[in-house]
């Protein structure tokens, strides 16, 4: 199939960017996005041009490094799936394609299609993480977990921090991305020493970073490749409250 590919260029974080447009042929319907963009960057490559910058890594829909906006889209078309993920058949031949960066303050363009996450790490400093003695690893049964809050763990803790909800959120904010993390230790017996504080701080770092309030417009969870629920900002919300109660 051949395409055709409007790409977001940008040299750096104080440079202005613009649309460019490139002509991609012959590509399989099986490739993935990224292998398309890889087959255009080798063709810039030989002509002298600039290849295009974009974050990847896995490849596996894990990692959570190749996002970008597809066609207006937080990773694209499909639902509950990562731009790696992401195939060309879901496209037609002769299609426009237009790709750019996340677009959010707090997620500044590095180069093209990169820009920095790094608040996201700022956030989970803050709190994310338990008081764990050093040593060897306890026993899997030394702390029973009753399976509800096991399941609903896991599920909050399925968030790889690609950043689509910010992406998709018309205020930018992180919302899910840090109810996500909050809650994923809050609902286990390990995560309750650090309970109360790490809402808060969490939240306040989240605030400090530059990211939008939530209106509760639900975009985040449309786009989140990992369907994390919309519930988790409610919980989050609840957890602040009971922990500025105690203060």
């Amino acid at each position: 199939m051949d395409i055709q590919v409007r790409v977001w260029r940008q040299q750096g974080p104080s440079s202005a960017g613009k649309m460019v447009t490139y002509d991609v042929k012959d590509i399989s319907p099986d490739a993935s996005f990224l292998e398309m963009l890889d087959v255009l960057n080798e063709k810039l490559i030989l002509d002298g041009d600039d290849p295009v910058a974009f974050d990847h890594d896995c490849r596996e829909g894990i990692c959570g490094m190749c996002g970008m906006m597809i066609n207006g889209v937080a990773h694209g078309p499909e639902r509950a799936t990562t731009t790696c993920q992401l195939h060309m058949r879901h496209f037609s031949d002769g299609d426009t394609i237009d790709v750019e960066p996340w677009r959010a303050a707090a997620f500044p363009v590095v180069k093209d299609l990169v820009v920095d996450r790094g608040s996201f790490d700022t956030i989970i400093q803050a709190g994310g993480y338990i008081t764990a003695p050093t040593g060897t690893a306890p026993d899997a049964h030394a702390t029973p977990v009753p399976k509800l809050d096991a399941d609903a763990a896991f599920e909050a803790a399925t968030c790889i921090g690609c950043g689509a909800c910010v992406a998709a959120c018309p205020n930018g904010s992180s919302m899910l991305f840090t109810a996500a993390k909050v809650a994923h230790l809050g609902l286990l017996p390990q995560g309750q020493p650090e309970r109360d504080s790490r809402v808060v701080d969490m939240l306040q770092a989240q605030d400090d970073a530059g990211f939008g309030g939530c209106t509760n417009m639900g975009e985040c969870t449309t786009v989140c490749p990992k369907g994390i629920p919309l519930t988790l900002i409610g919980r989050l919300n609840n957890d602040y409250r009971k922990a500025i109660g105690k203060r």
